[in-house]
């Protein structure tokens, strides 16, 4: 516990906390293993046929993250020097360290989602054929489900659906990051294979809200993930004997997924709380899944000063440029604990309202 802190209340910046529980580790403790670079590994294999199933995908690989799912599906989709489009605040583009264009030759170009929610027309006006001898043609498009830097809004699957029949007519791929992919289907009711059918490719990251300590899985068909298990092993993502990781997925796909509507609710609880507290801090009828932003706007001091003062009372938030604070509720984050957060935090507003 560092300086300025309280003891432990509940932290909330980021699923990614979420440690596994017993069973989960008893899970990893038995695994079947073999060596995954020669595609030996049972629980492995197992784990990437499950995934890719439940998105009615052909194939499946399994990866150390999220990031080098996305990177994968991307560089496996978009050929060097062509473009990928994307949503202004996509974490492919902020916060993958601009590997795609480091690694794959990606270059990118962006559309502004005021709310975050997806707009297929939007998307799709940026779309460009390749034209004479110096104009750079659309290969991709990735959607964001849910949309992090938004605060967790859910893509609209009649919007993917939309998206999905105006690429198929250019002959343009989609890429889903579905790091939160099953938030969206809790929260939406929809099926994981709703969301398969309007991509070619896509992430979803099993150490967030699902609570496994590592892990995701690219799907796709075999053709893209063939390409991409060739990809994986060029970044330094073959693994060994790492069916003691797929494990844990396979625990958190059979006791985390449902569960994840306890989240949604924690975090519209916190937020309702401070909104009610302090009217514009948050938001409390967008928040459609586990994260909920702040905003200081309304408040004498900034998104940092906020944090710090909510760290010194045992909540820790995270501080997402001047005016804005973000909150992540998770599998670590009962009742009791968001209780507790949302009366600290709507005390911390009513304290410094200006």
């Amino acid at each position: 516990m560092s300086a300025g802190q309280a003891a432990p209340v509940a932290d909330l910046r980021s699923d990614t906390l979420t440690r596994p529980s017993e069973g989960m580790r008893r899970a990893m403790a038995y695994a079947d293993v073999g060596d995954d670079v020669y595609a030996e590994d049972p629980t492995v294999n197992a784990l990437e046929a499950r995934v890719a199933e439940m998105f009615g995908h052909e194939a499946g690989l399994f990866c150390p993250s999220g990031t080098m799912t996305n990177m994968l599906g991307v560089a496996a989709s978009v050929p060097r020097g062509t473009e990928l489009l994307a949503e202004s605040r996509a974490h492919v583009l902020r916060a993958e360290v601009g590997g795609h264009a480091a690694l794959a030759g990606v270059t990118s170009r962006t559309w502004i989602s005021p709310d975050g929610t997806l707009d297929a027309d939007a998307a799709m006006s940026l779309a460009e054929r390749a034209n004479g001898y110096n104009q750079v043609g659309t290969a991709a498009i990735t959607v964001e489900n849910t949309h992090n830097f938004s605060g967790g809004r859910v893509a609209a699957l009649d919007e993917l659906r939309r998206l999905r029949t105006l690429t198929a007519e250019r002959g343009i791929r989609v890429h889903m990051d579905g790091a939160r992919v099953a938030n969206a289907v809790v929260a939406s009711g929809c099926s994981f294979a709703d969301q398969g059918e309007c991509v070619d490719s896509l992430s979803l990251c099993l150490s967030k809200g699902l609570g496994a300590p590592v892990g995701s899985v690219l799907t796709g068909d075999a053709e893209l993930i063939g390409e991409a298990r060739y990809l994986r092993k060029r970044y330094g993502g073959g693994m060994r004997q790492a069916g003691i990781l797929a494990a844990a997925g396979h625990y958190a796909l059979e006791h985390n997924v449902d569960r994840l509507a306890e989240d949604h609710a924690r975090a519209h609880l916190i937020a309702a709380r401070v909104a009610e507290a302090v009217p514009g801090t948050c938001d409390p009828d967008i928040v459609e899944t586990n994260i909920a932003f702040l905003s200081t706007a309304a408040l004498t001091v900034d998104a940092a000063e906020f944090a710090e003062l909510a760290a010194a009372r045992g909540v820790r938030i995270t501080p997402l440029g001047e005016q804005a604070c973000r909150l992540v509720t998770h599998l670590d984050v009962d009742d009791a604990a968001a209780g507790s957060a949302a009366r600290i935090l709507a005390e911390l507003a009513e304290r410094t309202a200006a």
